[in-house]
């Protein structure tokens, strides 16, 4: 078989373990493609290098695709999600100074609580709290947003949001510049580590199904290149499959470990990837339900919901037509292409139906072509349901 490198960039993220493992296990190379990784400083940069086409592929924020079709992100260009790479796998983390003020509060946090967690911040006595993300059009963003703004003592004017890339999150809380971050792991756990900041809440316990990392590539590269995309997205669904194994997560935390991919050390990785989290230097791990995960209940999905719901958020930040901004936002999650690249694989396909998010407070079986598939919990902690009437 003779192979055909394709390029793809990359920020040293947990999440970035499904095109880690399909290179170095090699199911790319089993597809004919030889998978180069190149890991980049800030997603500001590897979004210009797409968009320029420089690289061919990239680990992108879920928002990122969508954001850059709709001309609010760097150079307007068309760009798709082809695959969901992850779900969750954020932290929210405080300085330890903001993390005193709020226990003064009489808060004591058990890393589950969001609404707790938004009263006793708060109630902290700072006129303005600077938060850190790792890029504005972000799923760290919206869940920040869906759990302050609804508490009584939001207001606009005391949060400030500072963009940070993510292994820069730790030294941007020590030198004072923030008081606090969402960001993916490992580099909440690093900060922990580097006793710099405590860890109050995981981004789940905002919402239970996040699509945090897709697979996203130029709308004129998957046109031109079809073959490639669809051994791509076979090779990288076979690596969530193998990360998801129990058995098989020490080898994945050394494989991420190494200098060209993450180059932490294993006990910085090993927390995201075995769900047991030390909010604090001292503290028993914890285990958050659902934490991060690659495959199961049908998480490499594009759901077109979930599209439509980043699309309305950025409509309402960026001042866009709702409906037209959605309409095209929606059709940047490629459902089409991943029914129809991976049902040869046997992967079981939920039904073309519409899906109303944060719906199911429990796991529910639901048709599928294979009569099996398991979805959810995907509520959000404060009950909301987003019904868009999108079907995949």
């Amino acid at each position: 078989m003779n192979e055909h490198t394709v390029t793809c960039g990359f920020l040293p993220l947990i999440d970035a373990a499904p095109l880690i493992i399909a290179r170095e296990l090699l199911f790319a190379q089993d597809e004919g493609i030889n998978l180069q990784l190149i890991k980049q400083p800030s997603w500001s940069a590897l979004r210009d290098l797409l968009a320029l086409g420089q690289i061919d592929v990239a680990h992108m924020l879920s928002p990122m695709p969508i954001a850059m079709t709709l001309g609010q992100s760097g150079m307007p260009t068309n760009v798709d999600a082809l695959m969901v790479l992850s779900v969750n796998g954020t932290v929210i983390g405080v300085s330890n100074d903001l993390a005193r003020d709020m226990e003064k509060t009489g808060w004591s946090s058990d890393f589950e609580s969001p609404a707790a967690a938004a009263t006793a911040l708060f109630a902290s006595g700072r006129k303005t709290i600077r938060i850190g993300i790792p890029f504005p059009f972000s799923m760290h963003r919206m869940l920040l947003e869906h759990w302050l703004s609804v508490h009584p003592s939001f207001r606009s004017k005391r949060v400030e949001i500072i963009t940070v890339p993510p292994p820069r999150m730790a030294q941007a809380v020590s030198n004072g510049t923030l008081d606090m971050f969402c960001v993916g792991e490992p580099w909440g756990t690093a900060a922990v580590q580097q006793g710099v900041a405590s860890l109050i809440l995981p981004g789940s316990s905002i919402w239970q199904f996040a699509p945090e990392k897709v697979l996203g590539a130029t709308r004129d590269w998957i046109e031109q290149n079809p073959t490639l995309c669809n051994g791509l997205m076979r090779a990288i669904y076979r690596a969530t499959q193998w990360l998801d194994d129990p058995g098989n997560k020490p080898l994945a935390v050394e494989i991420l470990a190494r200098s060209q991919h993450i180059d932490l050390p294993h006990e910085a990785i090993d927390p995201a990837i075995s769900a047991q989290i030390v909010p604090c230097l001292g503290a028993k791990p914890v285990s958050p339900p659902h934490f991060l995960f690659f495959n199961n209940n049908a998480a490499n999905f594009p759901w077109r919901s979930q599209a439509a719901w980043i699309s309305e958020r950025i409509a309402a930040w960026c001042g866009l037509d709702q409906d037209e901004a959605t309409r095209r936002g929606k059709a940047c999650f490629r459902s089409d292409l991943y029914r129809g690249n991976l049902s040869a694989l046997g992967v079981d396909m939920p039904g073309a139906s519409a899906k109303v998010e944060g719906a199911l407070k429990n796991p529910l079986a639901v048709k599928s072509t294979k009569g099996q598939l398991i979805l959810g919990p995907d509520a959000f902690f404060d009950g909301a349901i987003f019904d868009f009437d999108a079907e995949d």
